[in-house]
């Protein structure tokens, strides 16, 4: 039989682990040390090379289209998943659907270009800055290394005043293009979360990103949780991700985001406890 020694002594040895077990936070979905060591956040040479062009030396050359009607916003939303949000400030209608160089599957989404014509004589040389929202994957989109499909409202607004018809009848048009950062004069990052989430199944629609506009990852810590977990890029701006553990996910939710250049940005109680389907919410944050 133990002597009281021998147990008071297994004691003050069990003390110290069962404290640590009561003050260290149980992780959630992922280690967040894993997370951040992969992160292209530190790495500066893409970020140098993204905005080289937006110096002022970099127009690239390329090719232009229209489609949609003469003043409107191309389609409906189209593949990014923005829907008719084209149409409404922000974006105003100043939208294109990019060739597979600009696209990138979706990872493209967000991203802005400046865009002048100087080949018509309808060209007023004016650059005119228009969003990525959608995918233009053959035809005409494929025969530069770089076309937008522009909206009617943006293609016509490269013209000198009064011959936008005109400028829109000419068909294909040589075009230089730059890449520049998203300016939404103070709009913040919003997340709309999808028809289709459930509590085991969160996805949303990442909006009105600032900066470089587009995301190379997501990653959505849950409430309660200690540790960041990446999220996958369903379709377009869209980023899904489903419980692993069988258990519902717990809002609130914050989301980390890394844009196209390693840049990251936080938004934490994005999205509240309570939350519904279809409902967009607005974070406190943006890229500057």
């Amino acid at each position: 039989m133990a002597s009281p020694r021998t147990f008071r002594s297994a004691g003050l040895v069990l003390l110290p682990i069962l404290s640590l077990l009561v003050t260290i936070p149980i992780p959630c979905y992922g280690n967040l040390e894993a997370v951040i060591e992969h992160s292209p956040q530190n790495d500066t040479s893409g970020r140098r090379n993204l905005w080289a062009s937006a110096q002022g030396y970099g127009w690239l050359s390329g090719g232009a289209t229209w489609y949609g009607s003469p003043y409107g916003a191309g389609s409906d939303g189209g593949a990014c998943g923005y829907q008719g949000a084209v149409s409404q400030r922000p974006f105003s209608s100043m939208i294109a659907a990019g060739g597979p160089s600009l696209f990138k599957n979706g990872k493209g989404c967000g991203a802005c270009y400046q865009i002048k014509c100087t080949g018509n004589r309808a060209c007023s040389g004016r650059p005119v800055t228009v969003t990525i929202t959608d995918s233009c994957p053959g035809g005409a989109c494929l025969a530069e290394s770089a076309h937008f499909d522009m909206s009617g409202t943006a293609f016509g607004a490269m013209a000198n005043r009064g011959m936008a018809d005109r400028l829109r009848s000419a068909g294909i048009l040589n075009i230089q293009y730059k890449r520049v950062p998203c300016r939404y004069n103070g709009m913040r990052v919003a997340f709309k979360v999808d028809a289709g989430s459930n509590p085991y199944y969160l996805a949303v629609l990442i909006e009105y990103v600032g900066g470089d506009g587009d995301l190379a990852a997501v990653h959505i810590m849950h409430g309660g949780c200690t540790s960041w977990a990446p999220m996958q890029q369903s379709w377009g701006a869209v980023w899904r991700f489903n419980s692993n553990n069988g258990q519902p996910l717990r809002a609130p939710f914050a989301f980390r985001l890394t844009s196209g250049s390693g840049k990251v940005l936080v938004a934490r109680n994005a999205i509240p406890a309570g939350w519904r389907a279809g409902s967009t919410y607005r974070s406190a944050v943006n890229y500057a």
